[in-house]
């Protein structure tokens, strides 16, 4: 980890990045992106705010973009709130301008790269990075190494059928304005001033929630489960009725052997792109 990394995550309204060596995040930056632009337009902003980054000692540079990524090719489909990233040949782009290797993968496996190497997830051989916002979300780490399916389709939790519709729609924020016509941040501000409603509302989530990590076990059955995005925040106000769910599973033995963390790493999107390049140097090494 003595190799300096240029991490960078691209967000729905920023881009930021850092450079990551010796186990340390420094030089970062971050700049506004032209969501509405052109592809031209937000490439130009992204490389505006890498070349100041770039000398000799920089190996490699790693991205984590919100969207489907043909990860062999570094091809970025369908951006999330970058209407004209429809396609986008983002490794070969990147690496034509700064030459050197360039990796790209989604946004969530970049998290929960973030919690191995930096994180909760350390000393972790199998873990699952759940991020809980916008959407429901997650990156799964099977033998130390990320396991990301075809064009980073695994982990897509969310969209597995639940109830009379999927996870995602009760159990991320779209639960708020779904069933509740509100917003996550309302309820928490609430909640924190001891609403009794928004209390409940959070207690609810934390049900489907429950159901949703259950369902995890089931199929990956980690060692360890970690949280992140903007409605982990509320973990205290859903913890207990999402644990009342979870000791339904029916394997006691492995849930005692089981943890869930929630995440406080901080920069976790600019570690996590930065990890890309320690995950391909252990595919390497195989």
């Amino acid at each position: 980890m003595s190799t300096k990394i240029i991490g960078i995550d691209l967000g729905g309204t920023h881009v930021r990045a850092g450079i990551v060596s010796e186990g340390h995040l420094e030089n970062i930056v971050s700049v506004r992106i032209p969501a509405t632009g052109s592809v031209e337009k937000v490439l130009e902003v992204m490389y505006q705010l890498i070349d100041p980054l770039i000398d000799g000692n920089i190996k490699a540079i790693g991205i984590g973009v919100p969207s489907v990524v043909d990860i062999e090719n570094g091809i970025v489909y369908d951006v999330q709130n970058i209407p004209s990233w429809k396609e986008v040949h983002l490794k070969k782009l990147l690496e034509d301008r700064f030459h050197i290797p360039v990796s790209v993968n989604n946004d969530a496996n970049c998290f929960a790269l973030g919690e191995k190497y930096f994180g909760k997830g350390k000393d972790t051989h199998s873990l699952i990075g759940l991020t809980i916002g916008t959407g429901l979300g997650a990156g799964i780490i099977i033998n130390d190494k990320l396991y990301a399916g075809v064009n980073c389709g695994a982990g897509e939790f969310g969209n597995v059928d639940y109830l009379d519709q999927y996870y995602e729609y009760y159990a991320s924020g779209q639960f708020f304005e779904n069933c509740y016509q509100t917003n996550g941040e309302v309820v928490y501000k609430k909640a924190l001033e001891g609403d009794p409603l928004s209390i409940m509302i959070l207690e609810e989530l934390g049900t489907h929630l429950g159901n949703a990590v259950k369902m995890i076990l089931y199929t990956y059955c980690p060692e360890l489960i970690i949280l992140g995005g903007s409605i982990s925040k509320s973990y205290r106000f859903f913890e207990k009725r999402m644990w009342d769910r979870i000791h339904t599973y029916v394997y006691s033995n492995t849930l005692n052997q089981f943890r869930l963390e929630v995440s406080e790493l901080e920069n976790s999107g600019i570690l996590g792109a930065a990890s890309l390049y320690y995950d391909k140097q252990i595919l390497a090494q195989q």
